[in-house]
């Protein structure tokens, strides 16, 4: 029988998102009252590369549960892009004495993790992304805040829309996944919400707003997922410079749309781009709450031995699922919803 992990490994990679701190904390308070020994590592998979690590005791968690962000700094390093940096990662975590490890981040962080566990590293996931499109988890920590968040701007947007009579088009994050459009605008009461699922239809989406200035409405809300595209395959990005995981920055959706609804319908339309501000700030009671549980559960998980093993939402439980049945595939919107969204149109 293999001796008890007694020392555990803890990381935080990929975007920043609400959410974070209250996991970090339930691994650190779950593992002091085990006896068992945390070690933070700074900035993700680049901290452990750079045996950039730090001990975990209680003072390091203290008053961290309402702060936005990680107190363990994060980054998009992919230690496979390069041999030497996945060499490096492999020492350190021998020179570390790390006895397992607990990755908390989205599809790029835990594609890592699930390569590292088959090549024999103890590995507990954790699921983070706002854009809740992680397969096999009822929804990730950080997506109940973003919805929030991009609900109440649009709240806010609704009336400086009907003072000018305008159309006013908010883009949102969401790269592969509509989620956060749609649960965004249907609680805002948006016209009309586009995501990557679906193409955009451009006459279609004039065609709602001319109707709603038919029966005298005369200003439009229209919710556009940052990845959402004209054609397949063809999203709007800033810049072509891919990251460490392969991917460009996307942005300018909503500008472009703007524009040709301003161009069709002849109505003053405005656009406001939500960005970053959707990940930054106080998580909401129900991301601390499922944080919280993530993170006793890993720490649980641990302790059983099941590595490669993911935390996961199913119903009102938390349970453990492979790592490789959440990054397999992406969890997109279903039709259903969408189709509630779509009574609300126009």
């Amino acid at each position: 029988m293999p001796p008890p992990i007694r020392r555990i490994g803890l990381l935080t990679g990929g975007g920043d998102c609400p959410g974070l701190n209250p996991v970090i904390r339930a691994v650190v308070r779950k593992s002091l009252s085990l006896d068992l020994k945390v070690v933070g590592i700074r900035n993700g998979w680049k901290g452990l590369i750079e045996k950039d690590t730090f001990p975990m005791d209680i003072h390091s968690v203290t008053g961290i549960l309402h702060r936005g962000g990680t107190i363990l700094g994060t980054s998009r390093t992919n230690p496979y892009k390069d041999p030497k940096q996945l060499k490096a990662l492999q020492s350190n975590v021998q020179a570390l004495g790390l006895e397992a490890l607990i990755a908390i981040g989205g599809e790029d962080t835990l594609g890592v993790a699930l390569r590292l566990h088959e090549e024999g590293l103890k590995v507990i996931g954790v699921p983070k992304t706002i854009d809740n499109d992680l397969a096999n988890t009822d929804y990730t920590f950080g997506f109940d805040t973003a919805v929030n968040i991009a609900m109440e701007s649009i709240d806010r947007l609704h009336t400086t829309a009907e003072s000018h009579n305008r159309i006013m088009v908010v883009e949102v994050m969401g790269r592969h996944a509509g989620w956060i459009a749609v649960y965004a605008g249907i609680a805002g009461g948006a016209d009309c919400i586009l995501i990557p699922e679906l193409p955009i239809q451009v006459d279609e989406v004039c065609a709602a707003i001319q109707r709603r200035h038919a029966r005298g409405r005369n200003f439009s809300i229209v919710v556009v997922a940052e990845g959402a595209e004209f054609a397949a395959g063809q999203t709007t990005i800033q810049d072509k410079r891919l990251d460490e995981f392969g991917h460009v920055r996307l942005g300018g959706i909503g500008d472009t749309l703007g524009k040709l609804i301003e161009e069709k319908t002849g109505f003053e339309t405005r656009v406001t781009v939500l960005g970053h501000v959707q990940r930054g700030g106080t998580p909401t009671a129900f991301d601390r709450v499922l944080g919280t549980r993530f993170g006793v559960k890993a720490v649980e998980l641990v302790l059983k031995g099941e590595f490669g093993k993911m935390v996961s939402l199913q119903g009102n439980a938390i349970v453990s699922v492979p790592i490789e049945s959440a990054v397999k595939k992406l969890k997109t919107v279903d039709t259903e919803l969408y189709e509630i969204a779509k009574i609300f149109f126009g």
